[in-house]
């Protein structure tokens, strides 16, 4: 008995990895995604050469979409140069021969964990966000049976009531990253554990966004134009990370959502999260010709 033997003979893959049966399927519950805003839709999560957790299912539905044209932006919490980033956008590359960029307006597919570019994106631009959790209801009800039934009925008391606690024990709503949120006045998603700075970028924006989840197996999504509001009460108005006072050490743009450093003699520095988008500004400050987009926030307030 040889290697030879116990080899599967090679074969030339499917165009973007997965193949025309994994393809169809993931396209279908996509569609359904979008056609009932917020609502998770089970689909059968393929293997890919990365570990569950580390953006099985951003890469799945990017796979889906990519095509030859295509141009491909990849980001890890901001950074497009992250090694989690850098691999995903050359896999991507190298098995669909697609384009790359860091550039957000280049881009027309975005593949992020945990930010949403600072840039606006276009209608002609897909926004997939990678998903480590998709319920918003497994801190109140862990049984996943019993939270379907809570989504059929509507039934998110018992998120409010976490809310109201935090506000009770701590005099604000203490919930940071995935926000709970309300998508077209019916399903309550968790968009992500983008940090409440990103979550009212997905209000009536322009272009489509899809969240998908490879190791829990359920993509949603939020079509154009469509309403996501974060849980607040009428009385206590939705508060966002409080950034914009803080100056990027490196490009000195101010008025955005920031990494905090922390320096050995116990001072913080700063810089832009979003790292390409502090890059351009630095590149037009050297007298290059940069085209910056209109940004969601002006000022670390949400541009009307």
């Amino acid at each position: 008995m040889t290697l030879k033997h116990l080899a599967k003979p090679w074969a030339a893959f499917s165009y973007g990895f997965l193949d025309a049966s994994a393809k169809r399927e993931i396209r279908r519950r996509t569609l359904k995604a979008i056609a009932i805003p917020g609502y998770q839709v089970p689909y059968a999560s393929r293997e890919v050469p990365i570990a569950r957790g580390w953006g099985t299912g951003g890469l799945q539905s990017t796979l889906t979409l990519v095509k030859p044209q295509s141009v491909v932006k990849v980001i890890d919490q901001g950074a497009d140069d992250s090694v989690n980033a850098s691999s995903i956008r050359k896999f991507i590359q190298r098995v669909s021969s697609a384009g790359t960029t860091e550039d957000t307006l280049a881009a027309t597919i975005i593949q992020s964990r945990h930010r949403i570019p600072e840039e606006k994106l276009r209608p002609d631009q897909i926004l997939i966000l990678q998903v480590p959790n998709p319920e918003p209801l497994r801190s109140v009800n862990p049984d996943i049976s019993v939270a379907r039934e809570m989504h059929g009925d509507a039934d998110y008391g018992p998120i409010w009531l976490k809310l109201y606690e935090q506000i009770v024990r701590s005099g604000r709503i203490m919930q940071g990253a995935s926000y709970p949120s309300l998508v077209n006045g019916r399903h309550v998603m968790s968009p992500s554990p983008i940090p409440r700075w990103d979550v009212r970028k997905l209000h009536m924006a322009a272009h489509l966004t899809l969240l998908s989840a490879g190791r829990e197996k359920r993509i949603y999504a939020v079509p154009p134009h469509t309403r996501v509001e974060p849980l607040v009460f009428d009385d206590i108005a939705y508060r966002v990370e409080e950034h914009g006072h803080l100056r990027c050490d490196r490009s000195g743009v101010s008025g955005f959502f920031m990494n905090e450093l922390p320096q050995d003699d116990g001072t913080s520095r700063h810089e832009l999260s979003d790292s390409h988008f502090g890059v351009k500004h630095i590149r037009k400050e050297e007298g290059a010709a940069v085209t910056i987009g209109d940004t969601w926030y002006r000022d670390g307030r949400m541009a009307p």
